[in-house]
């Protein structure tokens, strides 16, 4: 049986995507993207904001680019595959229908 922080961790990935799906050029900073899951329910800090998003970088889903303090992730045309259900990716919740 699945542990329920992996539950967790895939429904953060996917809120994670289709966030940056809602942002102006797709993109946004991790201190907003923080501050956006908050109101979603998932309580994280930024150093598990950003561990997120390096592994979503890994998958190819979203690129990302380090200014200061923060790191600015955009999403990929894979990303926006993947929030939209239409391409699968263990470790990433699927969107329900």
């Amino acid at each position: 049986m699945t542990p329920f922080s992996d539950f967790i961790r895939q429904d953060v990935r996917l809120v994670l995507l289709r966030l940056l799906v809602e942002m102006t050029a797709y993109r946004a900073n991790s201190s907003v993207l923080t501050m956006a899951l908050d109101s979603y329910g998932h309580t994280l800090s930024r150093d598990q904001v950003k561990t997120e998003l390096h592994w979503l970088a890994e998958q190819g889903a979203l690129t990302l680019q380090d200014v200061g303090p923060v790191m600015v992730a955009t999403l990929s045309e894979r990303g926006q595959d993947i929030a939209a259900g239409r391409a699968r990716v263990p470790g990433i919740k699927r969107p329900g229908a």
